[in-house]
């Protein structure tokens, strides 16, 4: 299901390598990847075999589950869809409190107790959605852990989703994807070095020269 997946994000430039002319990230660091898994919601096929996957993945981890709960915004639609193919309740945490109306950060019933998984498009420091996974044990909820459909797999997000105690799956992963883009003829073969070089440690630009 890995190499599946990563098969229909590329297909659709979901996530895009450019080793050789790499995007910059807010932070400055030069990157060789681009993630944006909001393109899944426009490609039906690709769509259908994400949010499946989802599904299968929270019946198969989580069966316990009794509510999905997507980060804002990226995982609202995904958790959505997924919620419809298993028949369960779900909702959205915001990023921060509204200031009007009941001034809700979840969204949705959750009851106190209630056994939830977080679902995520995109794991890179996993900042984001720890505080999300804060926000949900802060208001009582069982939070059994993560559905997330990529990652980048890097050592700080690793680090900070072990001291959250927070278990996170995700349908594929940046070796994964830069091994089927190597296969496919995305990028050279002699390119996925510089890829995992890259995601060992992201403030190293040593990558970049090949």
């Amino acid at each position: 299901m890995e190499k599946i997946v990563a098969k229909a994000l590329l297909e659709i430039k979901a996530v895009f390598f450019r080793p050789d002319e790499p995007f910059t990230w807010a932070s400055g660091i030069k990157s060789p990847v681009y993630c944006d898994n909001r393109l899944i919601l426009t490609a039906p096929e690709q769509r259908k075999i994400v949010e499946q996957a989802i599904a299968d993945k929270v019946k198969e981890v989580y069966p316990e589950c009794e509510v999905l709960m997507g980060t804002s915004t990226a995982g609202i639609a995904h958790a959505a869809i997924a919620a419809s193919i298993l028949d369960m309740p779900m909702g959205y945490v915001r990023s921060g409190a509204k200031d009007h109306g009941r001034q809700n950060q979840i969204e949705g019933r959750l009851e106190k107790g209630q056994k939830v998984v977080v679902i995520e498009d995109l794991i890179s420091t996993g900042g984001s959605v720890i505080e999300v996974v804060d926000v949900l044990r802060e208001a009582g909820a069982e939070v059994l852990g993560i559905v997330s459909i990529f990652t980048y797999g890097m050592q700080k997000g690793l680090d900070r989703l072990a001291a959250a105690n927070v278990k996170n799956v995700s349908l594929t992963n940046f070796d994964t994807i830069a091994e089927v883009a190597s296969e496919t003829g995305y990028i050279k073969p002699e390119d996925v070095a510089r890829l995992i070089k890259f995601r060992n440690n992201p403030s190293d630009e040593s990558w970049i020269n090949g």
